[in-house]
């Protein structure tokens, strides 16, 4: 196909049957922050959470009544999967959709809400469009690219004329997520027609980078793993129609971290109060990361904002990867001597620094391990910070970048506490464990450490920043038993609220001691 014809097809294209025109939004507080005039297209808030109904219902509108007789199917991670639902809705023909079984739930029940039949089949897009293209050829089904096909294509590149009409000129670059690449395709053929100085900047990410990997090579590649993080652009190859309009149109790639995509979901919050699914906030990592590494400033730069089908759940693993993505949490593993005050001295180093995570459980009598999590202006603070620490004296590891202490080691630093004999630790001494709330703010543990006895030593001690206005502690604490009456009036004293867990049978088996 000549690729000027795209202007036309995308000129001709039908999709506000189905599909609205989408706002472009100022984001005004990533603006600030980066130094760019950053704006967003609201392709979020379709009927279907995403721009895939475009593409769809364009291809759907060219069919005869006789093919949509017969019916449609298609293959998606989702978005395009409810395009498809909810345009052969509109158009009164069944759909049959086949879907990876590592979808998410939130995505499988809105195709189902459109009364499409939904099939579920393979780890990955690629397994499911082959189990679609058989379904197709045995039931005399027309079966929907997701990206691969002209009409699609140009759908997806009506999202063009809109920002040309919503800008009073030309911006300096258009951020877009590249999956199979219909939506780079349609918006790049469109503008690079019209907007030749207007750069088309590609956003993948780092393990499912097909396209990226595609233009250096100068054709396409098939990946041999994807990552399924941002399933909305989990292809291992991308189309053929697709890649010839990147090769002509496409100025450069970028490739961001799951972290980076984290910290863009991030950063549509708080602008927009929009959580975005991984995919959707992908081109607003890759202009964060291009404006940094070529240092842009005082640019208009647009994103596309292309869907927020999230599943909840995932929203945990977003809020704890997200900060560590903008470099404003840093990780440590610090090693203290395993003496009263100790602990304290460390704390004094950090001093009101915010605190998102510390662990730590007694392990052997000379030593103590610490796991600290805690908020950083960036990298240079980072660093800073753990000079700090070493300079008082104690070992200092930084594992803000280590993918094990991110997924895992963080929720795993405690055990059994080792025997008596081993800890030096006299026998008529009681290990208390205690459950404290207070109300978060800076200072606040250190507040807590400074009115502990000195010469009380801690066995357990467990900080995590929850992001609510009470913060919570557990300790566990070594007592004489003469002296329990001592920890008990610096509870009251204290004044936070309380729980004694030393009996909880969870306690004894995961943390309490092997023998005493």
């Amino acid at each position: 196909m000549v690729m000027e014809d795209y202007l036309q097809k995308v000129l001709r294209a039908r999709v506000y049957d189905v599909a609205i025109e989408t706002p472009l939004d100022r984001a005004k507080n990533l603006s600030k922050r980066i130094g760019n005039k950053v704006w967003l297209k609201r392709e979020d808030l379709q009927p279907v959470f995403s721009f895939k109904v475009r593409g769809a219902y364009n291809r759907m509108a060219q069919l005869s009544q006789s093919e949509l007789n017969k019916g449609v199917v298609a293959s998606s991670a989702g978005n395009h999967a409810q395009g498809v639902a909810l345009s052969a809705s509109f158009l009164k023909c069944k759909a049959v959709i086949v879907m990876p079984i590592t979808t998410p739930a939130v995505k499988v029940l809105a195709v189902k809400s459109h009364q499409a039949e939904v099939i579920l089949h393979g780890e990955t897009y690629d397994e499911s469009y082959q189990e679609a293209k058989r379904i197709a050829f045995e039931n005399g089904l027309t079966f929907i690219h997701p990206f691969d096909d002209p009409e699609v294509i140009a759908g997806q590149g009506t999202i063009a004329i809109e920002i040309m009409r919503q800008t009073e000129s030309p911006p300096d670059a258009i951020y877009i997520a590249v999956g199979g690449g219909g939506l780079i395709g349609g918006i790049s053929a469109y503008v690079k027609n019209l907007w030749p100085e207007v750069e088309i900047i590609g956003v993948e990410p780092i393990d499912a980078a097909a396209m990226t990997e595609s233009l250096k090579a100068g054709k396409r590649i098939e990946l041999d793993n994807i990552g399924l993080f941002a399933d909305g652009v989990a292809v291992r190859r991308v189309g053929e129609n697709t890649f010839s309009l990147a090769q002509k149109y496409v100025d450069s790639m970028v490739t961001v971290s799951t972290d980076e995509i984290c910290a863009a979901i991030k950063d549509v919050f708080e602008d927009t109060r929009s959580i975005l699914e991984p995919a959707g906030a992908l081109a607003i990592a890759g202009l964060k990361l291009d404006a940094s590494k070529r240092n842009l400033k005082n640019k208009n730069l647009i994103a596309i904002s292309c869907g927020a089908n999230m599943n909840f759940e995932r929203l945990r693993f977003v809020a704890e990867r997200a900060e560590l993505g903008e470099e404003r949490e840093a990780m440590f593993a610090v090693e203290i001597p395993e003496k009263p005050g100790s602990l304290k001295r460390l704390c004094k180093v950090i001093g009101k620094r915010n605190l998102t995570e510390f662990s730590y459980r007694m392990a052997q009598a000379s030593r103590a391990h610490i796991f600290i999590g805690l908020e950083v202006e960036n990298k240079k603070d980072r660093k800073k910070i753990k000079l700090e620490i070493e300079k008082s004296g104690f070992e200092t590891l930084d594992l803000t970048n280590d993918e094990l202490s991110k997924v895992h080691l963080r929720h795993m630093v405690g055990g059994r506490l080792p025997t008596a004999n081993n800890l030096n630790i006299k026998t008529s001494y009681k290990e208390l464990l205690y459950r404290f709330e207070f109300p978060e703010r800076p200072g606040a543990l250190m507040n807590f450490v400074n009115n502990m006895h000195p010469d009380w030593t801690i066995s357990i001690f467990h900080y995590r920043n929850h992001g609510a206005d009470i913060g919570r502690i557990v300790v566990g604490v070594f007592v004489l038993e003469s002296e329990i009456n001592s920890w008990i009036d610096f509870i009251n004293d204290l004044g936070y609220k309380s729980w004694d867990e030393t009996e909880n049978p969870a306690y004894k088996i995961f943390l309490g001691a092997n023998h005493w």
